[in-house]
């Protein structure tokens, strides 16, 4: 059963939740699922839409998989949470590994888009992409932030972050 929801009753729960532990982004692509914690996560308004912008490095395979299927969902906890999920699915690759198996997660069916949300994180945000941007090392205005990304990158631009503008098309909690 959902309970929907506004997702701005609940920004400061996801802006707690976003630093310091992270919360899950959930990706679709033919038949694979995946999920990846995320640590960086804008909400707001913009178009006069509501929107979750998260930010995905291009090496990433949930990276390929958002250019394959523009929807994503944003999973956040609610109340305590086993801190071995967001551990796991921020250093294990979704290429290798099934987290969903590999952590008895469940997945839960969405109402808009084609990416379910998942049980045991239940506040969800369901997102249609509506525009990316990729961050490019000419417009960091600050040193301190362009040192989070290496120089000795094979693939200098593929290590940089692509933002994902993603419209909230349904919120809710997961009972």
């Amino acid at each position: 059963m959902k309970r929907f929801v506004s997702p701005f009753d609940y920004a400061g729960t996801i802006a707690k939740a976003l630093k310091p532990d992270g919360v899950l982004l959930t990706a679709k692509a033919d038949t694979q699922v995946n999920t990846m914690t995320i640590g960086w996560g804008t909400l707001g308004i913009q178009w006069g839409k509501p929107i979750f912008i998260a930010f995905v490095r291009g090496c990433r395979h949930t990276k390929g998989m958002l250019d394959k299927n523009p929807e994503f969902t944003v999973n956040i906890p609610l109340g305590e949470i086993d801190p071995k999920i967001l551990t796991f699915c921020g250093t294990k690759s979704g290429r290798d590994t099934d987290k969903f198996a590999a952590l008895g997660l469940h997945t839960e069916d969405p109402e808009v888009i084609s990416v379910p949300g998942i049980r045991e994180l239940p506040l969800t945000l369901e997102c249609r992409v509506v525009y990316t941007q990729q961050q490019v090392p000419e417009a960091f205005l600050s040193e301190k932030f362009r040192k989070i990304y290496p120089a000795d990158s094979q693939n200098i631009h593929d290590d940089f972050h692509t933002a994902f503008y993603g419209e909230i098309v349904s919120a809710y909690i997961i009972e």
